[in-house]
């Protein structure tokens, strides 16, 4: 069963705190008749005088704004009325800095009212945009069914953005698209677990997960910028161990990796999908968290996937740009034993995507803390390294190949690993000396034999250093940054 905008409302907003920020609508002049007789049928049957809803409320005692569709309003279609009330709804959330959750549901534009109607999309998209500029979070949850220029305008915005199971979402309807070239559209592509298949929304969300989910979205989104600084965790040395021991344990199946650190060390976990530009992408996590009070995109490499490939580099990218818009942290996770070799990685455009990660990382406006978790070989790992500060696990490495890869070029064969790993300087011991790492998290003797003990260490420092860092004035620690990368 369809569920009503008001509905939607009821379940996502705390009971008692709706307020709604709907004024009496102006309908256009001059009014055809057969068009007035449906505004007065659609009024008359869903108890709503336009299209769209609007208001504010709470949402896990948190104050946010919502736009919702209503579909059983004439196909929840947008004319310039619901356009206008649309509208000042985001442009009120923008001046009350608050954030704003959309709920589409809407076959597109008004036909009735023809061009002009279909023109009221840029300036939806314009409010929006500046909500964003503003620093502010934009939540969408695609319903039943949402296309068109809805879609393709305040549907398609969103920092997050999730949808209904089984939803109907796509640019062309597939009843116009039938009329216009006399065939079906094929079945199954405008489905919203199709569109999570292809890295275009970030999860599919029943309506009784959408508050949970916008909650602990917003936990991280909205969290203060400045915090109390957590103790530093007491430092103790990291042991001496040779490099190609680290190596050896870096590869440890059972290590933690990413994904255990999120579950046991972060809080408010929401994982972003995909680019939103059509790929997935492999060897990659992207996801919102906290650590301690403070507020982070994560990005890192997935060491139980495939090796980074061009898309997975370019879902790293979007967390970079999310992470400016909203002024949040980023922490990156480098654990990986190469990018993906392949000629669809250099027909996607790997080396590109490397630098383009590379020149994002050290000129993003937030602060940026690297953790080299593992494995940090090549192109990929160097991809996610120039931090404000970077912190190593005592078994974290850093090298231009694997050792085994260097030892083939220097020597013809892969035999003289160890020496050349030591020769080259990779230990996380080493490049603490260098200046490339600031601060070691011991393994006792390794994370794989006390994990949560390990993650536990990791979990306060990376609470230290994001608090500590979020205290720096922005100019002196984009400029700590360039004095410390020009001057390696």
């Amino acid at each position: 069963m369809r569920r009503s905008a008001r509905d939607l409302i009821e379940l996502v907003i705390d009971r008692g705190t709706w307020v709604s920020w709907d004024e009496a609508v102006a309908d256009p002049a001059p009014l055809d008749a057969d068009y007035a007789a449906a505004l007065a049928a659609a009024r008359r049957t869903t108890g709503v005088d336009e299209a769209v809803i609007t208001g504010a409320g709470r949402l896990g005692g948190r104050q946010v704004a919502v736009i919702a569709g209503e579909f059983a309003f004439l196909g929840g279609s947008i004319g310039v009325a619901a356009a206008e009330r649309l509208t000042r709804a985001v442009e009120r959330a923008t001046a009350e800095r608050i954030p704003l959750l959309a709920a589409p549901a809407s076959g597109g534009t008004r036909m009735q009212e023809g061009s002009i109607a279909f023109l009221q999309m840029v300036k939806i998209s314009q409010a929006i945009t500046a909500h964003k500029a503003a620093g502010l979070p934009y939540l969408v949850y695609l319903r039943h069914p949402t296309t068109g220029g809805v879609y393709a305008s305040w549907g398609s915005l969103g920092h997050l953005t999730v949808a209904e199971p089984g939803a109907l979402i796509g640019f062309l309807g597939p009843k116009v698209y039938e009329a216009l070239t006399g065939s079906p559209f094929p079945a199954g592509v405008q489905v919203a677990e199709n569109l999570h298949k292809h890295g275009l929304i970030d999860a599919v969300v029943a309506p009784e997960q959408v508050a949970p989910l916008a909650d602990r979205a917003l936990a991280t989104l909205s969290a203060p910028r400045r915090l109390p600084r957590p103790p530093s965790p007491v430092e103790d040395p990291p042991g001496e161990r040779t490099a190609w021991e680290a190596v050896r344990r870096s590869r440890r199946a059972d290590r933690p990796g990413i994904r255990r650190l999120l579950r046991h060390a972060g809080r408010d976990v929401v994982p972003l999908h995909g680019t939103q530009s059509g790929e997935t992408g492999a060897g990659v996590i992207v996801a919102l968290a906290r650590f301690g009070e403070a507020p982070a995109v994560v990005v890192g490499h997935d060491r139980r996937d495939s090796p980074p490939d061009p898309a997975g580099l370019r879902a790293v990218r979007r967390g970079f740009k999310l992470a400016a818009e909203l002024g949040l942290p980023v922490v990156t996770v480098v654990d990986t034993p190469g990018a993906a070799l392949s000629p669809q990685a250099e027909e996607g455009g790997l080396a590109g995507e490397i630098a383009q990660c590379l020149a994002d990382l050290v000129t993003l406006p937030v602060p940026t803390l690297c953790v080299l978790l593992g494995q940090g070989s090549g192109g990929a790992a160097l991809a996610l390294l120039p931090a404000d500060r970077v912190i190593a696990a005592a078994h974290g490495w850093l090298s231009p190949l694997p050792p085994e890869g260097a030892s083939a070029i220097l020597h013809r064969t892969v035999e003289r690993a160890p020496q050349v790993s030591a020769a080259q300087g990779i230990r996380a011991q080493d490049l603490r000396a260098r200046g490339i790492v600031d601060r070691i998290v011991a393994e006792r003797p390794d994370a794989a034999d006390e994990p949560a003990a390990f993650l536990d260490r990791l979990g306060a420092v990376l609470a230290h250093e994001l608090a500590t860092l979020l205290d720096v004035d922005p100019a002196d620690r984009l400029q700590t940054r360039r004095v410390r990368y020009r001057q390696l």
